[in-house]
């Protein structure tokens, strides 16, 4: 039971909870609608145009790719080698990307003849010295396979300086990539290396094998290359529905390719796709990550697409007792596959025995490939060629770009929203709001007007909370003269707004956010960008919902907003304004550009503000020159968060062609400066 009138409005949803059952419910749908796709393509016997589909987006995901005979010629750095019993090891290097070096350790086999075939192992998210990823190798070498073992970028790989997969894999949005290029491109090289070597026999093709994210590696690389003619993925699938949105697994950003759930991909459909190529999918019966009920669900769906086609011999589900490893036991498992599916042989191999095999010393597995060409330098190269061929920035664009059109057209209709009674205190009345921009989203505001004339009003965000900035005769309530002079007198007024995701509408932690590789704003920002709908864009579209909301209040002046922001509201503030108009605009601690997270080698920033695709189009100091009503952007500061200089300050102003950026502490000047310029 209430008893006060200035509470908050009761939402009719959890606020905690709001955004991410909000978004699980639009991945859902997308899902049902892969599942949907399947089913119709094995009802109507067009599965082969659902294959051409499936392998079309995928390639799309990722762009060209330097394979194949897209590749540059394959240059070789032999580095090192060792003899073992029953095989010998040969470290090299070659380039993926320019100056981008695969780590690669060969096991050649010694007591087998030349021509051997060939399998590639990618690693997961590990490094190639541990046992899942040396003891298949040894086992294959000792079997007569050439085996061809890499590491992945990050991890506990020769390649960690930059290549963090969660740190800078989610970089690689911001230039329409997915992180995902850097793992299968140097699968693909290592076919191609495979490929160029006089000892190996490529007449029936190449196998692949892979645990974990090596698994998913070894998926997507034969989804996009008819050389790897056998696979076997370990430990690394489930659908989508079921690991990464209902039990909300922050997995890597890499496997979240922008716009993968718009076009209903989920990971079956990447088995599928592939058919009928010959796939042994290995899960553990006791992995802690995949859980095998959701393994065999995934399995019985593709085992269903492989009989539509009549190929169900190809495709086999092995459940080993094990956990989340890639064991001896499935090494036999593979190769036994291999050699039937290469060689049309069936050869029954012994059970391998562990105490046979041992861990070669990680110094002679090293390559030491460069370490100052990277995920983070790539992907700021890529930035900084999309800003030389970008066109000139038209400011009519971005609404399309930040998906205004998914909400009702600017000031068109009235934004449905409740409010509760009005409450004088002082100088100004206060009231709380709650806003409904969308089915499932309800945003808290706090109101603050004074007269019941038209004022002029202040239009606020911020990534923290609304009222962070009202509490204690804040900088805002300062802004506007609170406690100054009397209530008649009053000129100013504000709405302070929680966009999904920030304030009251933060999202609640979820038990796999506790890992050191999770975080609420991973999950966030993965599933958004996989829907194809980043959330600094839905963000944006809360903020003009709020505008056109305070349009329509009678207190207000509607021609007379200032549009204010703090920190990553300072983004939103500036596109609020942008699309949505204003007299004016302020914003003060917020990213001065989103180049500026690329460069940085460590950021500070949450993953969610890494909006996919946005440099393809602009950065925020060509919107910041392309306003057409005055603004003030106060302190902006770098991808470390650290404030820009003075002379970093004129140099943006310069290509700005106006005073628009300043190092100035004094916001309350700088708002109220704003509020009495006349309209």
């Amino acid at each position: 039971m209430r008893h006060t009138t200035q509470h908050p409005v009761t939402p009719s949803v959890d606020l905690r909870d709001m955004l991410r059952q909000h978004l699980i419910e639009r991945a859902l749908a997308c899902m049902d609608g892969s599942t949907q796709r399947r089913k119709d393509a094995l009802e109507s016997g067009e599965i082969a145009d659902y294959q051409r589909f499936v392998r079309d987006r995928v390639r799309r995901f990722y762009g060209k790719l330097p394979f194949g005979a897209d590749g540059p010629p394959l240059q070789v750095t032999r580095v090192s080698q060792f003899e073992k019993q029953g095989y010998r090891i040969e470290n090299v290097l070659f380039d993926s990307f320019p100056g981008w070096q695969v780590n690669a350790t060969v096991y050649v086999p010694l007591d087998f003849a030349p021509p051997y075939l060939a399998v590639v192992i990618p690693v997961g998210h590990s490094g190639k010295q541990f046992e899942s990823y040396q003891f298949p190798a040894q086992y294959f070498a000792r079997n007569g396979y050439l085996a061809v073992l890499f590491d992945p970028p990050g991890q506990a790989s020769e390649k960690k300086t930059g290549n963090d997969h969660f740190i800078d894999g989610v970089r690689c949005y911001l230039a329409g990539q997915t992180s995902s290029r850097y793992f299968v491109a140097d699968a693909l090289r290592c076919v191609d290396y495979v490929y160029s070597r006089a000892d190996v026999n490529t007449h029936y093709g190449v196998a692949m094998t892979g645990v974990s994210g090596g698994g998913t590696t070894t998926l997507l690389a034969s989804v996009l290359d008819d050389r790897i003619t056998v696979m076997g993925p370990s430990c690394c699938l489930a659908s989508r529905a079921d690991l990464d949105i209902v039990q909300a697994y922050a997995g890597c950003p890499e496997t979240a390719m922008f716009g993968r759930y718009a076009e209903f991909i989920d990971e079956t459909d990447f088995l599928c796709a592939v058919a009928p190529k010959p796939t042994l999918l290995m899960a553990g019966a006791n992995d802690e990550v995949f859980r095998i009920e959701d393994t065999r669900a995934l399995a019985n769906e593709v085992a269903a697409v492989f009989s539509g086609i009549n190929e169900s011999e190809k495709f086999v589900f092995h459940v080993d007792p094990g956990g989340h490893a890639y064991t001896l036991a499935q090494a036999r498992e593979f190769a036994m596959f291999m050699h039937k599916w290469l060689l049309n042989r069936l050869v029954e191999r012994p059970e391998p025995d562990k105490a046979d095999f041992a861990l070669d010393p990680y110094d002679e597995m090293r390559c030491y490939p460069r370490q100052d060409v990277n995920m983070r330098t790539l992907t700021l190269v890529a930035a900084e060629q999309l800003e030389r061929e970008r066109s000139r920035f038209d400011l009519n664009k971005i609404r399309d770009f930040v998906g205004a059109q998914r909400t009702a057209p600017l000031q068109d209709t009235t934004i449905e929203a409740e409010v509760g009674e009005p409450f004088q205190v002082w100088t100004h009345r206060w009231q709380q709001i709650l806003l409904k921009p969308e089915s499932g989203i309800e945003l808290p505001g706090t109101f603050i007007f004074g007269s019941a004339r038209p004022t002029r009003v202040i239009l606020h965000f911020d990534d923290q909370h609304r009222d962070r900035l009202l509490e204690r005769h804040g900088l805002l309530m300062r802004s506007i003269g609170f406690l100054e002079g009397h209530e008649d007198e009053s000129p100013y007024s504000l709405l302070s707004v929680d966009v999904r995701g920030w304030g009251d509408t933060k999202p609640a932690l979820y038990p796999y956010e506790l890992a050191a590789w999770g975080g609420v704003d991973r999950f966030m920002a993965y599933i958004s960008a996989a829907l194809g709908d980043p959330l600094m864009a839905q963000r944006i579209r809360d903020g003009l919902a709020a505008l056109d909301y305070l349009r329509s209040r009678s207190e207000i002046d509607p021609a007379q907003i200032v549009v204010t922001g703090s920190e990553l509201g300072g983004v939103v503030a500036l596109h609020v304004a942008a699309i949505g108009g204003a007299c004016g605009v302020v914003t003060w601690d917020a990213p001065v550009s989103f180049k500026s997270l690329l460069a940085a080698e460590k950021y500070s920033w949450p993953a969610d503000a890494f909006w996919p695709n946005l440099l393809l189009h602009y950065d925020l100091p060509e919107l910041v020159a392309a306003l057409p009503f005055p603004a003030a952007v106060l302190n902006p500061r770098d991808g470390t968060g650290v404030a820009l200089t003075e002379s970093q300050i004129e140099t943006l102003n310069t290509q700005a062609g106006r005073n628009i950026y300043r190092v100035d502490a004094d916001v309350i000047k700088a708002i109220k400066t704003m509020l009495t310029l006349d309209s």
